[in-house]
Parts: C-alpha cells; sequence; structure tokens
C-alpha cells in the first residue's frame, strides 16, 4: 500500500486534486475538473482526471461516495499519516507492511 500512495504524490496533477480535496472535501468529478482548470490553468478531460481519481482511491487517498446518481470524492489523510509515523516516531510499531 506504501508504494501505492508513493507513485500516487510523484504526478504534480494528482497532488493538485488532493490540494483541492484539502481545501474542499466532497466534490464530484466535474467540480474537481472546474476547479483544475480555473485555479491551476490544467484543462484536462473528465476521463483524465477519472484516471487520476482511481490511482489516487487505489493509494487510499481518495474516498468515493454515491449519493444517488452523483458521485463524490473525499479525501482521507490515514496513508499519509501512517508514512509520517513511520519515520517520525520509528519506535511506534507499524500497523501495515
Amino acid at each position: 500500500m506504501t508504494q501505492d500512495v508513493f507513485k500516487a504524490l510523484a504526478d504534480p496533477t494528482r497532488r493538485r486534486i488532493l490540494d483541492e480535496l484539502a481545501e474542499r472535501d466532497g466534490q464530484s468529478l466535474f467540480e474537481i475538473c472546474a476547479r483544475l482548470t480555473a485555479k491551476h490553468g490544467l484543462s484536462l478531460s473528465r476521463q483524465a482526471v477519472s484516471q487520476h481519481l482511481a490511482v489516487l482511491e487505489a493509494a487510499g487517498l481518495v474516498i468515493p461516495r454515491r449519493e444517488g446518481r452523483y458521485k463524490f470524492h473525499d479525501l482521507d489523510t490515514e496513508p499519509l499519516e501512517r508514512i509520517v509515523t513511520r519515520w517520525l516516531r520509528p519506535d511506534t510499531p507499524e500497523s501495515t507492511p
């Protein structure tokens, strides 16, 4: 799982998506696309953003939730907290390998 987190964080577009979710959680794909275009000048297709979100979901950094026919994306910082704990508090046993 840790490798997935590093892979997800390696891409600057995915980091921007995480920044946007940190600023305002619970966004739809349309909202994320609009914010990336307006704030960062990134004109990515919805499919491209959806693929980035899939990588973030696989890493456990984004949790999707459905409300009716809409899908919203929430930031989950727990995988990042595990990594930070691993190096900042090495005497604490790691919960997952």
